[in-house]
């Protein structure tokens, strides 16, 4: 009987001891997935980002919504991650928007995530309007979201590839 006390105890030492380093092992990959460098953001045409912004936020203005806040961190360091995947796959696409958006969510403590993409327009102007007459970026514009991140990069030939992350904290 002693013997099987002892025994039992010695199982639920080792089972608790195993259940704490998954546990933490767990943590630690969470942790890793969502890692990114915060130096894309110096990839990202800032003075293009800056006047999309300014855009998009005068539209939302004239129909009574909240401007969005410029996120120059985490959600332009993906929306940049994620340009450069489209230049290399030499198309536009939202391939992995999950995983961005959880990271936002991970990193911004956002409820809600969307994104808009675009190519080879030369001006602001032209960008935000294309995305206005479609209708599906047209409602992540109006979205109810607070923050913005960009990632605007030209590639080799000297064309634009546009990603915006809309989030709502």
């Amino acid at each position: 009987m002693h013997l099987l006390k002892s025994t039992t105890l010695a199982m639920l030492v080792l089972c608790v001891a195993l259940v704490s380093c998954s546990k933490d092992d767990t943590i630690e990959q969470f942790e890793n997935k969502f890692e990114i460098d915060l130096e894309l953001v110096y990839k990202n045409d800032s003075q293009m980002s800056g006047r999309i912004l300014n855009l998009i936020n005068a539209h939302r203005d004239s129909l009574g919504l909240s401007t969005l806040i410029a996120d120059t961190r985490y959600a332009s360091a993906y929306a940049v991650k994620h340009t450069d995947y489209m230049i290399s796959q030499q198309r536009i696409s939202h391939d992995n928007f999950g995983h961005r958006s959880e990271a936002i969510k991970y990193h911004d403590n956002a409820t809600v995530v969307g994104e808009n993409v675009a190519f080879g327009f030369d001006s602001a102007e032209k960008t935000v309007q294309a995305w206005l007459q479609s209708p599906g970026h047209k409602k992540i514009i109006e979205g109810d979201y607070t923050h913005t991140g960009f990632g605007i990069v030209k590639d080799e030939s000297g064309e634009n590839y546009f990603t915006q992350i809309f989030y709502r904290k």
